[in-house]
């Protein structure tokens, strides 16, 4: 199949869902273009755990050293009261046994560099808000802001939680009767989340950094709504995660407040930022020095672009696409990050995707839409699952009964049943068909996708005509 043959697709959003689409396209010959609606994207968010679920297709891609380099390796998670009196630590070295690779803890921005890396500059246009989506003739036109248009075959919206991809589709179905009631209803959240990072730190005063080993360290609130989050990284740094619990009338209040602050994203802004860091600053945090330390010790340390506020929203939407349009990460399911799924989930839906448009016969508007149709039904099943495993996770940090009781089952659990819950963790390993495939390795047998087979099935169809 020559380039010719094979879609042109149209990324909106140049987040790590749409930077990995990207480099997959680039790989697979599939030709695209980016458009990012920032002049400069932020990567939101501190640090996030990279493991078995995602090293097989960076060893793929050939950024595998890369990732490790600047990853720092993570053993367990250590949960404290706030009074400092600490639960069994979550021992996570079964996963390499299961698996052959281990969990590595990355600073946000760093691992947005190297996957911008994999996207050649020219395909990538920031600056570029989408205000019009129109499909006529079995091709589909993007209007942008600065009056340019742009034409392809398919439209993949990949620009986060408050997608104007989806908004505009989602108008089109409406103004047909054709959209489901829950996807009318606003994104829900229940939290609100302070993250950031400090500056290069002195390892002789913070002599936890020194330490080869990811310090990660979970406080919970006594009688404060919060809970705290603190991991060193590879590039000598802490990051953190403040998150506040709110009521139900806490959260309109809330939302009310960030869409006077913000623009129609899940960030607030620096003013908001800002309040939460001085309502916060004097939370005890522990950093196995002996040390008295507060938050605010972190807050002073850290350059103000890498502090940001947040919303946690959490939704799976019915509807993933229409027509030549289809959505894929936080733009079609918002997790809640304290099951670590968030990021994953969206690269996951890249690779699928990549591996059904590789294997695409025709761009017809049939074909396109039984291609998106195998997408979503593959990946939904796997995303409920990771959209619960995350609502308890985030009950973890519940002060209520809830809670008490999930942290004391967690601490009490056997180690038996512990890894047993571990392996479901790791079962999805997916790798894209249409570059050679990395040997599986641990105990554990991972789930071959159906969009992976396909692919695969193309490719080596392709290299043996190569050969004859």
């Amino acid at each position: 199949m020559s380039t010719n043959d094979k879609p042109t697709v149209i990324i909106v959003g140049a987040g790590l869902g749409g930077l990995m689409m990207g480099a997959l396209f680039e790989k697979s010959g599939v030709p695209y273009t980016i458009f990012e609606r920032a002049v400069a994207v932020k990567p939101l968010g501190s640090a996030m755990s990279i493991g078995p679920t995602l090293l097989p297709i960076f060893q793929q891609m050939g950024i595998y050293d890369d990732i490790l380099a600047a990853g720092k390796y993570m053993t367990h998670t250590v949960a404290y009261q706030e009074n400092q009196e600490n639960y069994r630590p979550a021992d996570y070295r079964p996963v390499e046994e299961f698996t052959g690779y281990g969990h590595y803890i990355i600073d946000r921005p760093t691992y947005y560099n190297i996957m911008l890396k994999q996207v050649p500059a020219h395909k990538i246009h920031f600056g570029k808000r989408v205000t019009d989506i129109i499909e006529k003739d079995d091709k589909v036109t993007i209007h942008l802001s600065d009056g340019e248009t742009h034409e392809g075959d398919i439209v993949v919206g990949a620009d986060g939680a408050y997608s104007s991809v989806r908004e505009h589709m989602y108008e089109q179905l409406m103004a047909n009767g054709l959209l489901p009631k829950e996807d009318q209803e606003d994104l829900p959240f229940s939290c609100t989340c302070l993250v950031g990072q400090t500056k290069v730190l002195d390892p002789e005063e913070f002599p936890c950094i020194k330490d080869p080993i990811c310090q990660f360290h979970i406080v919970r609130g006594g009688e404060k709504p919060y809970t705290w989050i603190t991991f060193t990284t590879a590039q000598n740094t802490l990051c953190w995660m403040v998150i506040h619990h709110l009521s139900k009338k806490t959260s309109k209040e809330a939302m009310e407040q960030r869409f006077r602050n913000s623009e129609n994203s899940s960030e607030w802004g620096a003013a908001p930022a800002q309040t939460m860091c001085d309502e916060t600053r004097n939370f005890a945090v522990n950093l196995s020095d002996g040390k008295k330390r507060t938050l605010g010790d972190l807050y002073d340390l850290a350059p103000k672009e890498l502090v940001s506020k947040v919303m946690l929203e959490e939704k799976v939407f019915k509807t993933w696409h229409h027509g030549r349009i289809v959505l894929m990460g936080d733009a079609c399911h918002k997790l809640n990050p304290a099951g670590g799924h968030g990021a994953v989930t969206a690269m996951h839906d890249a690779i699928a995707l990549a591996n059904l448009i590789y294997a695409q016969p025709t761009k017809t508007s049939g074909d396109i839409t039984n291609l998106f149709e195998e997408y979503q039904e593959e990946r939904l099943p796997a995303v409920i699952e990771s959209f619960e495993n995350s609502k308890i996770m985030s009950k973890l940090s519940d002060r209520g009964i809830t809670g008490a009781i999930l942290v004391f089952i967690m601490t009490h659990m056997p180690f038996w049943l512990w890894k047993l819950a571990l392996q479901k963790t790791v079962k999805f390993r997916p790798q894209v068909g249409f570059l050679p495939n990395i040997p599986l390795k641990g105990s554990v047998i991972p789930v071959i996708s159906p969009s992976e087979q396909k692919a695969r099935a193309l490719f080596e169809k392709q290299r043996q005509a190569a050969s004859i």
